[in-house]
């Protein structure tokens, strides 16, 4: 007889997780805080019982009957279903934990901070090119789960967020890079000693050390990278850039200036990709072609128009100050569009920075004024239709209007992206009211 799963939460992993769990004959009781009639639907429709999480207390009982429960991405430390798994030795799983009892496929994975989606995209796009086919899944809109189903895929390409890292029983993929890490996700971990512990776990499964990509430029990963890592980031790494080409150990990758993307983190991003890529089974050539046409994805440093000498660039994707900071790096002087939503983060660092003039935006606008408090001009805006009429007037006679809020988006927007469209419409409807 086959046993019975809980599954806390049915988001885009819940429910892969749930329907995988039916097809191969468990049971499945399925747990949401506020489940929806789409919810319900989809639970029913599935064969899934669904109940609404119970009291703190009555977690418990709740177990009892089920073998093991499987936890979604996100879920906070804090929950109450850690605490009371944990009085009764009860054995708690990722979607991830899943996948690797039903599947043995290879798999490399990317972790950090900042850059995870992009250099998973790198990667799969020059194994692809080398001829092995490799999927990006997990933290994307592919769970592992869902994956494993596609017979033709030689290679997974894990995005391994700190949501997963964290509660995966054994994390397994190799090789794997850590890019770099800062505060982040304190409204999800109990602290930033948690969070940085769950990020250390990237390397848990590694066939050997050099199966360790570390950017050796970032202390914190430094300090966990093991002895023989695949170093990138420094002039003296495995990878590194060295008289404007990226060298691949002894070989070079690439002209530096033939990349359409260049910044700063964009050079790291590359380093990291081609080092998982070629220990993945891509071959230089592959790398470099990729590198070539790469103009990045949506909402990450995209320059979305150009009038009057005025670039407007759109780094809706930034959501901690930490991303904004390497934003502004990379376009220094620029005019700072910056706010949102604070997720537990000290925005007060981005007062590191040196911009033209600082707009801030949303919920975090005080904090953001603190920041930048008498030390650069700033003004504060209701949309973000005004935000872009005012950074304009900032940037006037030429210069870079930056979207890079350092927050998150959810006070005024649904999503990152959605933040991102809103900013490129302001930009179109002020040029053509012009």
């Amino acid at each position: 007889m086959k046993s019975t799963v809980l599954v806390l939460g049915l988001g885009v992993t819940g429910r892969a997780s749930a329907r995988a769990l039916r097809a191969r004959g468990h049971n499945v009781l399925a747990v949401d805080d506020h489940p929806d009639t789409t919810t319900q639907n989809y639970a029913k429709r599935i064969g899934v019982e669904l109940v609404v999480a119970p009291r703190p207390s009555d977690w418990s009982h709740l177990l009892t009957g089920c073998t093991e429960a499987v936890i979604s991405p996100g879920i906070p430390d804090g929950h109450p279903i850690f605490a009371a798994a944990g009085a009764a030795g009860f054995p708690l799983l990722d979607e991830y934990d899943l996948a690797s009892r039903w599947d043995d496929r290879r798999r490399c994975a990317v972790t950090g901070t900042n850059g995870k989606t992009t250099v998973v995209t790198l990667i799969v796009a020059m194994l692809e090119h080398a001829g092995v086919h490799a999927a990006a899944v997990a933290n994307t809109e592919t769970p592992m789960v869902a994956a494993i189903d596609d017979a033709e895929t030689q290679v997974f390409v894990v995005e391994a967020s700190s949501f997963r890292l964290a509660h995966v029983r054994r994390f397994s993929a190799s090789p794997s890079a850590w890019l770099n890490f800062s505060p982040d996700h304190l409204d999800v971990h109990a602290d930033l000693e948690s969070y940085e512990a769950a990020k250390a776990r990237i390397w848990e499964g590694v066939d050997s050390a050099a199966d360790a990509v570390a950017n050796l430029a970032d202390p914190v990963v430094a300090a966990h990278a093991p002895a023989g890592a695949t170093g990138f980031g420094r002039s003296d790494s495995f990878c590194q850039i060295h008289g404007g080409r990226l060298l691949h150990g002894d070989n070079e990758v690439i002209d530096v200036s033939s990349m359409p993307r260049r910044l700063p983190h964009d050079l790291l991003n590359a380093q990291a990709a081609t080092a998982v890529a070629v220990r993945s089974g891509a071959d230089l050539d592959s790398c470099a072609a990729v590198l070539t046409d790469f103009r990045g994805l949506a909402h990450r440093m995209n320059l979305i128009a150009e009038h009057d000498g005025i670039r407007y660039v759109d780094d809706s994707k930034a959501t901690t100050p930490h991303a904004t900071l390497v934003a502004l790096a990379g376009l220094p002087g620029s005019v700072l569009i910056a706010g949102g939503r604070n997720k537990g983060l000290d925005l007060s660092v981005l007062g590191e920075a040196n911009p033209r003039c600082v707009v801030a935006i949303g919920e975090a606008a005080s904090e953001i004024e603190e920041a930048f408090e008498g030390r650069v001009p700033l003004q504060v805006a209701d949309s973000m239709a005004r935000a872009v009429e005012i950074a304009g007037e900032c940037a006037a006679g030429g210069g870079t209007v930056l979207l890079s809020p350092g927050c998150t988006s959810f006070d005024w927007y649904g999503s990152y992206s959605e933040r991102g469209l809103d900013f490129a419409k302001a930009v179109a409807a002020m040029e053509a009211g012009r």
